[in-house]
Formats: C-alpha cells, sequence, structure tokens
C-alpha cells in the first residue's frame, strides 16, 4: 500500500466518523467495551475462572 492509498483511507475514515451522530458513536463504544473479556481472563486465562469455580464450591460445601 503507497503512502497516498493510506492517507486517502485514514481520511476517509475519520470524515466516516465525524458524520456518525453522537449517540451513534457512544453506542458503538459501549457495545465493543461489553464484548471484551475482563481483563483478568484475558491476562491469565481460565486460571482466575477455575479458582472462582473451586472458591465458590467451597463456600456452598460448608453451608
Amino acid at each position: 500500500m503507497k503512502t497516498n492509498d493510506y492517507v486517502k483511507y485514514l481520511t476517509e475514515q475519520v470524515v466516516q466518523y465525524v458524520d456518525q451522530p453522537v449517540d451513534e458513536r457512544r453506542e458503538t463504544k459501549r457495545a465493543k467495551r461489553e464484548a471484551k473479556l475482563p481483563r483478568k481472563y484475558q491476562w491469565f486465562g481460565l486460571l482466575p475462572f477455575a479458582l472462582e469455580l473451586s472458591w465458590k464450591n467451597r463456600k456452598s460445601r460448608k453451608s
């Protein structure tokens, strides 16, 4: 991709973003935020999930 094509692409993206209504931009950001996994799962995988699950099971067995 040549530099001129890249500048053209960036310009188109910026114009599309600016032309969007503010509410639509906020909704898009919110949807992206909700779709992401929590950081503890993103960084450490299934280990935090397994620890949480075992902790909850331990608590329920004591009751």
